[in-house]
């Protein structure tokens, strides 16, 4: 007796008709669990849920500890670079780094030949959660069910997965 037909497997066909179990489905590839971008930003989420709680207490958000990351690589950077580095524009970098300069963590200053350059710099309270927030890259980490190894093989993934949409998104 013949096997199902592609229709009825849900594989795509093949030339002759017959369903090809290595090309999934329109409708396979349509599913949502099956998109990669769904996956992605999923995780995202969950990832956010996960430093909402390791950071609380410290009362600290995400896009905040990622400022503080920035600042304690390289202190002093202007409003643009820290944009440049995580990706983020000023209208949403601004009210983050004023809110960090309400909290005391970090100072804001006008650059005196271009006022419209504005650096920022780490205050000594911006400067001592370096030590206090040292363990959060491993509880994070940790909390991800993927061991150190598997971690570094996915952080270069990532990159490489967001380097390959950058570069198809520059137009000449």
């Amino acid at each position: 007796m013949p096997g199902p037909t592609a229709l009825q497997s849900g594989a795509a066909p093949n030339r002759a008709g017959h369903a090809t179990a290595d090309q999934p489905s329109t409708q396979e590839r349509q599913r949502l669990d099956n998109q990669l971008c769904f996956a992605v930003y999923a995780a995202a989420h969950a990832f956010g849920r996960a430093y909402r709680n390791l950071l609380g207490r410290h009362e600290l958000t995400y896009p905040q500890y990622l400022v503080l990351l920035v600042l304690w690589e390289q202190d002093g950077l202007s409003v643009k670079e820290i944009g440049n580095r995580l990706f983020l524009d000023s209208g949403t970098l601004t009210p983050l780094l004023k809110r960090l300069e309400a909290s005391g963590r970090v100072r804001r200053a006008r650059d005196r030949a271009d006022e419209r350059q504005v650096s920022i710099f780490l205050t000594p309270a911006g400067a001592k959660l370096r030590g206090l927030l040292a363990c959060i890259p491993d509880d994070a980490g940790g909390l991800t069910g993927l061991d150190a190894a598997g971690r570094e093989t996915l952080l270069h993934d990532l990159v490489t997965l967001r380097m390959g949409l950058q570069a198809g998104l520059i137009t000449e």
